[in-house]
């Protein structure tokens, strides 16, 4: 199955702050250097190469002369928008090396939550894959606000591997692989492959450093959001980057549990964040969930939250459980006096707009990790 990095002809490769960065906390230029050594040589090879990256905060520590990751958001964002110019300033001189441009991509989860936003990303990291220009993508964090806590671009990079169909994923760390315990206790063992979620039974996964802000937690949930959507994941460090992106038994490999999902669907499972909630009856759940039936008024039991028609909100059981996701059709506002009733009696009393559902059947995800 590792054959499939190998031949893989579009791969995302991630890389965090701390695989980039000096004990200090600034950017090692050594360390960039010997990735761009890796990726320029796959890249003049044929393979499309998108490199989500982490580091513009860390690269800002030393210009503004700060000793650590600041903890407060206005900082950070400066030390982003100071670090983000060095950051890509430094990839840009080093992938010069081997006549390759790369181009600036900043995205937030906003961008990926609104759906124009979502089809512009998409086009502009196909068009610059077009001509042949290594993109660099980034989280905006000049002004993200939870998103500079989001997980250190892992699901970013996820995201972005559906977003371009790519054929892999690498997530490089400062870890080699993913183990079934803190790396340094004796005894621990790497997992070489992950074939589902039984595999990850009663593995302790641990936390960010001081730098970036993932850890293996927020990779595990990277690797599943794209294996999900068909795409193989390795996860390992960063000076086994070669060795992943040949295929050679390194990390950990995570085995695609599914094919290409639509755009669509996976943007609202993994990109967006319900804005509200609609509680739902034991037979609204059984014909959403079971029948993949479009959720109508008659089946909810009540309403949570402020949101506008299109957006997204979680729908819930009778025990307060998400079951699913889903683009609403009305606001907030309306639907209290529709529950409970049927759309021909709404539509009699109040109009033809009302003999619809409150969300289509093509605008629900099941969140199967939910059920």
């Amino acid at each position: 199955m590792r054959e499939q990095i190998c031949s893989a002809s579009k791969v995302v490769v991630k890389v965090g702050s701390s695989s980039l960065t000096t004990p200090q906390g600034t950017i090692d230029v050594d360390r960039v250097d010997a990735l761009v050594d890796v990726l320029a040589a796959r890249r003049r090879g044929g393979t499309q190469i998108v490199l989500v990256s982490s580091g513009a905060i860390a690269a800002g520590l030393g210009p503004l002369g700060l000793p650590a990751r600041p903890r407060d958001l206005a900082t950070q964002q400066a030390a982003a928008s100071v670090g983000q110019g060095v950051l890509v300033a430094r990839y840009t001189s080093s992938f010069a090396r081997y006549g390759l441009r790369v181009g600036q991509v900043l995205l937030t989860a906003d961008d990926m939550m609104r759906r124009t936003h979502h089809v512009n990303a998409q086009r502009t990291l196909d068009r610059l894959l077009e001509l042949g220009i290594v993109p660099i993508v980034n989280e905006n964090d000049t002004v993200a606000t939870d998103e500079i806590r989001f997980g250190d671009n892992d699901r970013l990079a996820a995201l972005v591997s559906h977003l371009i169909r790519a054929d892999a994923l690498v997530l490089l760390s400062d870890v080699d692989a993913l183990y079934d315990g803190p790396p340094s206790r004796p005894g621990a063992r790497r997992l070489a492959e992950v074939h589902g979620p039984e595999d990850l039974v009663g593995v302790q996964l641990g936390r960010g450093g001081a730098v970036g802000t993932g850890g293996m937690i927020t990779k595990v949930q990277a690797a599943r959001i794209a294996t999900g959507a068909g795409v193989p994941v390795v996860l390992t460090a960063a000076a086994h980057a070669a060795h992943a992106l040949a295929g050679d038994d390194v990390g950990t490999f995570f085995h695609p549990q599914g094919r290409h999902p639509g755009t669509r669907l996976l943007w609202l499972a993994h990109a967006t964040t319900g804005r509200g909630r609609l509680h739902l009856d034991a037979g609204a759940v059984e014909a959403v969930v079971t029948r993949r039936k479009s959720l109508l008024p008659a089946g909810v039991t009540s309403v949570e939250g402020e949101f506008a028609a299109g957006d997204p909100v979680d729908l819930c059981g009778p025990r307060g459980r998400v079951v699913a996701r889903g683009l609403v059709n009305f606001d907030a506002g309306e639907i209290p006096g529709l529950l409970g009733r049927s759309t021909r009696d709404l539509a009699s009393e109040l109009g033809p707009e009302y003999e619809r559902e409150l969300i289509h059947r093509d605008d629900i995800v099941i969140l199967e990790s939910h059920t």
